[in-house]
């Protein structure tokens, strides 16, 4: 079966595919400062080459083969261009030059895959799956997606989905009424019925696919991975609030049970009850 196994302290994780070891990460958000300066006036130090870093030594530390961001590498929704372009291009450059890169398209990518077309290799939205169904290690493989659009059937078939798009935060009071955010990995069995079947998103199946071909007698539903943001700068979902909203069209009702784990590993429970 494969295995995604965070990275203690970081918001990332590596999944081990049979054939290779690749590094995932989700929400980058190149560019947020020029983004937050023209859109909204607010100016912050740029953080792009800790960015960078960070990125690079994770690779280095993890002795990955490839990087795979699960969408939202880049901020603007348009595609880059001047800053924003600039600093995706170091970013793509500095990442090749040690392995290769996969990006599978989020709702802030527009562009990126045109742009960078002859560096990185791209999913598309609906998402794909990682590693080799025949290897040892890996029955099922890795489904990957952003999660701002429902999943291609084909991943009920894998071991486990990692997803981004969503940001989870949990909110964290004390009893004197301190309180503070904290980025949170999501996990647990993922429901089928709200993420691939069903006449509520018929939209989700592929003219040639059936809910049955979906929904295979005898065989266990992956788990579903809901990755905390890369870049600390772009918000979330508090998912541990009453009434809260969530971005995805298939969460919460996707992952029914998951777990809330924050960065450094500590498991804080069902995360609607934290």
């Amino acid at each position: 079966m494969a295995r995604v196994e965070p990275v203690v302290g970081e918001p990332a994780a590596v999944a081990d595919l049979g054939t290779g070891r690749a590094l995932l990460v989700a929400d980058v958000h190149a560019g947020i400062e020029v983004a937050l300066r023209y859109e909204r006036g607010v100016e912050l130090e740029s953080r792009a080459e800790e960015r960078r870093e960070r990125l690079c030594g994770l690779i280095g530390r993890t002795e990955a083969d490839r990087l795979v961001v699960l969408g939202d590498l880049a901020h603007r929704i348009a595609a880059p261009d001047g800053e924003d372009l600039d600093e995706l291009d170091r970013l793509i450059g500095a990442v090749t030059d040690r392995v290769p890169m996969t990006l599978v398209e989020g709702n802030h990518d527009g562009g990126v895959a045109a742009a960078f077309a002859d560096e990185i290799d791209v999913i598309g939205p609906a998402g794909g799956t990682l590693g080799d169904a025949a290897s040892e290690n890996s029955d099922g493989g890795v489904g990957v997606l952003h999660g701002h659009t429902w999943p291609d059937p084909s991943l009920r078939a894998t071991d486990v989905v990692c997803m981004g798009h969503e940001h989870p935060q949990v909110r964290l009071a004390d009893a004197v009424g301190g309180a503070r955010t904290e980025r949170a990995w999501l996990r647990g069995p993922l429901d089928p019925s709200a993420c691939f079947e069903g006449d509520s998103h018929p939209d989700t199946l592929a003219s040639d696919v059936t809910a049955s071909d979906v929904t295979t007698p005898g065989v266990t539903a992956p788990d579903l991975v809901v990755f905390p943001a890369f870049n600390e700068r772009s918000g979330g979902t508090w998912v541990n609030v009453e009434d809260g909203s969530f971005l995805s069209p298939f969460l919460p009702d996707g992952l029914p049970s998951g777990d809330a784990y924050l960065l450094d590993g500590t498991r804080l429970g069902d995360f609607r009850r934290v």
